[in-house]
């Protein structure tokens, strides 16, 4: 069953819009929690980078992926499930946990929540490298960005709606039956054997001595420093100066999330058209230009565009970021290569929620926007030695 491209697209799908409800609650409303529980803006950007902990270790979870079939259920499906399986358990426990009195408890169990979600991701990523034919791989990373960010348009409006109107419990275990939606596609999965060039070894990773790489690695931090450390500050921002409740941060996520599915879907034409290269730069301006604009908010109003320009930026820049890492992913190494890749990048991630929020409660959040765009610029030096092996090629 799982060779029909129906099956497989399904699967992917439903698996990364799982994960983009989840996500969209850490990025958007986790901090405005913790702020109705008596927290502080640091403690929110503290709290953030802890739970995203294992989203950088996420290579060794590759790694185990790769090289050991458990129980001889396969490579990537048992794991597949047990992260799903962990993660909704969390989601069930999250509001038992006050984090107001108990924040190291709750962000331990957020850390075990992540793992969870680190660990299907990684493994899905695996499934997909190693399974999916070449003239399918643009349209797997389109359903899979694409399920992310629908997750996060269709899920968002509605966990802000139910924590106000119901309660912080009912947005939770909401999550958690979301989070099981792709149990019974992940449980028909039958894994095809490996191939030998499928196999895993250890030279592989002398890829990432090349200097390519290595410049590859330390843009995907800064991309994802910038625009997630931007992204958590945008609905405190608008509580904060303009007074939004509940209903309306849920509304500027969704807005959020259609514009990050606008920006995926013309970051990966305009990158086809343009080269990759072009794109990354594109993607730096676009990115630069969409930051300083939230910093000059003067109203609700004129927040909705911008949000949703924001948006466009956010998902444009991962897009071309996942397509020149899908470029340089040895299929030896599939899962692990891919993982260390967006290990790097979530690297940048917990930077830039811990240093968003301590900027934001020390200048104000205007200034931290302004600060957060000009980072952009010191993706230029990296540019020439990422792409000039093609050059020279």
């Amino acid at each position: 069953m799982f060779a029909t491209r129906p099956f497989r697209y399904t699967l992917f799908g439903l698996l990364y819009f799982a994960q983009g409800s989840i996500l969209s609650y850490f990025t958007a409303l986790n901090a405005l929690y913790l702020l109705s529980r008596g927290r502080t803006m640091s403690d929110a950007g503290v709290f953030a980078a802890i739970a995203l902990t294992p989203f950088v270790i996420k290579i060794f979870l590759g790694m185990l992926s790769d090289k050991v079939n458990l129980l001889g259920r396969g490579h990537r499906k048992p794991y597949i499930v047990i992260g799903m399986l962990t993660q909704a358990v969390c989601l069930f426990l999250a509001p038992f946990i006050d984090p107001g009195p108990y924040l190291e408890l709750f962000a331990l169990l957020a850390f075990i929540l992540m793992t969870g979600m680190a660990l299907y991701d990684t493994c899905t990523d695996g499934l997909a490298l190693d399974t999916t034919p070449t003239a399918e791989e643009g349209t797997v990373q389109g359903i899979m960005v694409g399920g992310r960010a629908l997750g996060v348009v269709g899920v968002s409006a509605i966990i802000g709606l139910v924590a106000q109107q119901l309660s912080w419990m009912a947005a939770f275990w909401l999550l958690g039956l979301i989070t099981l939606l792709p149990l019974p596609l992940a449980f028909l999965v039958h894994e095809p054997a490996r191939q030998p060039d499928q196999t895993f070894q250890w030279g592989a990773f002398r890829a990432f001595g090349r200097r390519h790489v290595l410049a590859l690695a330390a843009l995907g931090a800064l991309y994802s420093l910038i625009i997630n450390g931007a992204n958590e500050l945008v609905n405190p921002f608008l509580q904060n100066e303009y007074r939004i409740d509940l209903t309306a941060a849920g509304l500027f996520t969704t807005l959020w999330g259609i514009g990050m599915v606008l920006g995926g879907l013309v970051g990966g034409w305009l990158t086809d058209r343009i080269g990759q290269q072009r794109s990354v730069l594109a993607a730096l301006v676009v990115s630069l230009v969409a930051i300083l604009a939230l910093s000059a908010i003067t109203g609700p109003t004129l927040a909705w565009p911008i949000v949703l320009v924001f948006g466009i930026a956010f998902g444009y820049y991962e897009t071309v970021y996942f397509a020149v890492s899908m470029d340089v992913t040895d299929s030896r190494i599939a899962a692990s290569m891919f993982a260390i890749l967006m290990a790097v990048a979530n690297i940048g991630t917990g930077i830039g929620l811990g240093v968003s929020g301590v900027l934001a409660d020390t200048v104000g959040y205007r200034w931290t926007f302004v600060v957060i765009a000009l980072l952009n610029l010191l993706a230029l030096p990296l540019l020439p030695v990422i792409f000039r092996r093609r050059t020279e090629a």
